[in-house]
């Protein structure tokens, strides 16, 4: 049998005069259940941001990535001629499967965020807006801002490259700090335990003592502190999952939220990433643990 899967089957086995060895309260109960459940309930929220943050950012960049803008500066008198000179290019360009003309009252609710809703826009020589949406093939940005400024002079191609971009790279960047926040979470998780767990073995230093002299051996002994600490990690990591994913639930919607926490969250199976996470907490516990009590173990005479 594969040795990692007998080192499981001894740990679930249990052998309740080895478990005498590990104090069942104490300081390090409390410390390593605590411990977990609190890193537990951090790696809930920090999953949670990382894989928001991407459908997010994929949804804006979608979204901006259809659609285009063109911008029309000219003169009152030819303002009309170049609006009707840029529908006849759009119309005619191949990927470009819509293209109409903002309203006054679209590009007022456009401005409102910046300047509030009495701007006077009848009396400003605003620029005229139309905005095209793209097929599934996609047209040549390039090619057309060539057509554009031959057949209207004042008309500018936005095609948003300039916002998808920062977003794809804000994102990029903050579901690697998600990621990081994880293992982070991960490693202090460890330390924490490995503390507990050299602790519990100073403080029963005279019973080790005692059952080398019957005649334990170190790995049987180190077998008790693994499947205690084991278990308190897997306790307190399975609390702070159930709260983590409660709180992550009652986070408000897009509606109540106003847009800003869209995405916010796990969704669909997404529910089912953190339930993995009192696995590995209890895997992080036993290699922990053990490490710990091997060495601590060697230690005391």
């Amino acid at each position: 049998m594969n040795p990692f899967f007998s080192r499981i089957m001894a740990l679930t086995a249990g052998d309740r005069q080895a478990d005498r060895v590990v104090p069942p309260t104490g300081f390090t109960v409390k410390l390593t259940v605590f411990t977990s459940a609190a890193m537990a309930f951090l790696a809930v929220f920090a999953l949670a941001l990382s894989m928001a943050t991407g459908r997010l950012a994929d949804r804006w960049s979608d979204a901006l990535a259809r659609t285009a803008t063109v911008r029309i500066s000219a003169p009152e008198g030819q303002m009309q001629a170049q609006t009707d000179a840029v529908l006849n290019v759009l119309s005619t360009t191949p990927g470009v499967s819509e293209a109409r003309v903002l309203t006054d009252e679209e590009q007022r609710a456009l401005l409102t965020p910046w300047f509030g809703p009495d701007l006077p826009i009848d009396s400003l020589p605003l620029p005229q807006l139309i905005e095209l949406t793209e097929d599934s093939n996609g047209y040549d940005a390039e090619g057309l801002r060539l057509r554009l400024s031959a057949e209207a002079p004042g008309a500018v191609l936005d095609d948003h490259t300039r916002w998808r971009r920062p977003l794809v790279r804000a994102a990029g960047r903050l579901r690697t700090l998600g990621w990081i926040s994880i293992l982070l979470i991960g490693l202090t998780t460890a330390a924490m335990i490995t503390l507990s767990a050299n602790a519990a073995l100073a403080a029963n230093a005279k019973l080790i003592r005692v059952l080398r002299l019957v005649g334990a051996r170190d790995v049987y002994i180190a077998r008790a502190f693994v499947r205690r600490f084991t278990g308190r990690a897997l306790q307190g990591a399975a609390v702070g999952t159930i709260c983590g994913m409660i709180a992550v639930a009652l986070l408000p919607g897009e509606d109540s939220a106003g847009g800003f926490l869209t995405g916010l969250g796990f969704k669909g199976f997404g529910w089912i990433i953190p339930l993995f996470i009192p696995p590995l907490a209890g895997f992080v516990a036993f290699w922990a643990t053990r490490a710990a009590a091997l060495r601590v173990l060697k230690e005391i005479n």
